[in-house]
């Protein structure tokens, strides 16, 4: 298996191939999901960005304040470069387990095969603890946090379903996977023919935008 939860592991990736890729999902794919709980308004954090193209797909169709973070300082600074002329669009190399963000900073943080790269690396339960620790504490008291996984429901929701730790619902949606899939299967858990979208909303219920 490919070492998704090391930064060299991602940094030597996007030296070698830095084109733009989206796992799992483009943005058609999750756009009506998306729509349906964020706001245009909103302070949105895009954790594990890599190069997608979801934030430039977000940007053209209205959400314009998004912050982008990666593990790697190669693919950031290929993303400042690539997108230098739209300056509301922020790009940081930053760990999702370790946030910089001041408590309560975002509206919605959004996760797109973040949480599975997580679930690659050492320490893997720890550290998806930590991560949904840290989207926690900088979502607003109405945040909400958006994931697209491949794991199923049995699985992903012992990571996210506590509630004591999280103060968030879980929310559990499917989206038929693209009929010529861009990214690659990254194990025999993504057989099936759908992708999971995990909305957590702080405050105990889902305000849909």
């Amino acid at each position: 298996m490919a070492q998704y939860g090391k930064s060299s592991y991602w940094d030597e990736r996007y030296t070698k191939d830095p084109e733009p890729f989206d796992w799992y999902q483009r943005y058609a794919g999750i756009r009506d999901l998306i729509n349906q709980y964020v706001k245009r308004e909103d302070v949105i954090l895009m954790g594990g960005c890599g190069n997608s193209r979801l934030t430039e797909d977000m940007f053209e169709d209205g959400y314009t304040t998004i912050t982008n973070i990666d593990v790697s300082r190669v693919v950031i600074d290929q993303m400042i470069d690539r997108y230098k002329d739209k300056p509301t669009l922020q790009w940081q190399q930053m760990n999702v387990t370790s946030l910089e963000f001041p408590d309560e900073t975002f509206d919605v943080v959004i996760a797109k095969a973040t949480l599975d790269a997580v679930l690659c690396g050492e320490g893997s339960t720890a550290n998806v603890a930590k991560f949904c620790s840290e989207v926690s504490r900088v979502l607003k008291p109405t945040g909400l946090f958006f994931i697209v996984s491949y794991g199923v429901p049995d699985n992903r929701l012992n990571y996210l379903e506590k509630e004591d730790i999280y103060s968030w619902t879980v929310t559990v949606h499917t989206v038929p996977k693209p009929t010529v899939s861009a990214a690659a299967v990254p194990s025999a858990e993504d057989s099936n023919g759908v992708h999971y979208i995990y909305i957590c909303s702080k405050g105990g219920t889902v305000e849909e935008g």
